[in-house]
C-alpha cells in the first residue's frame, strides 16, 4: 500500500508565518490585506489570498467589532 505523506509548508511560507505572527502581536487589528501591504514594505511580494490562507492556518483573525445578530431590537 501507498500512504500519502504531507510535505508541510515551504521555508518561504514558514518565514512569512513568523513575520505575520510578530506583526499580529503588535497590531492585532490588521487584516489580510493590510498585512500584505506591511509585508510589501518589508520586501516580500505576496498577494492577499496567500496571506489570508496563512493567517487562517495559524488561527489569526483581525480584531474588529463584529455584528451583534443575537441582540434583539429595543421594544
Amino acid at each position: 500500500s501507498l500512504y500519502y505523506q504531507e510535505r508541510g509548508e515551504e521555508k518561504e511560507n514558514l518565514e512569512l508565518m513568523r513575520l505575520l505572527d510578530e506583526q499580529y502581536t503588535r497590531t492585532p487589528f490588521y487584516g489580510a490585506r493590510r498585512m500584505r501591504a506591511w509585508l510589501e514594505t518589508q520586501g516580500h511580494q505576496v498577494n492577499h489570498k496567500r496571506v489570508s490562507r496563512l493567517m487562517r492556518l495559524m488561527g489569526l483573525e483581525a480584531i474588529y467589532p463584529k455584528p451583534r445578530l443575537s441582540v434583539p431590537a429595543p421594544g
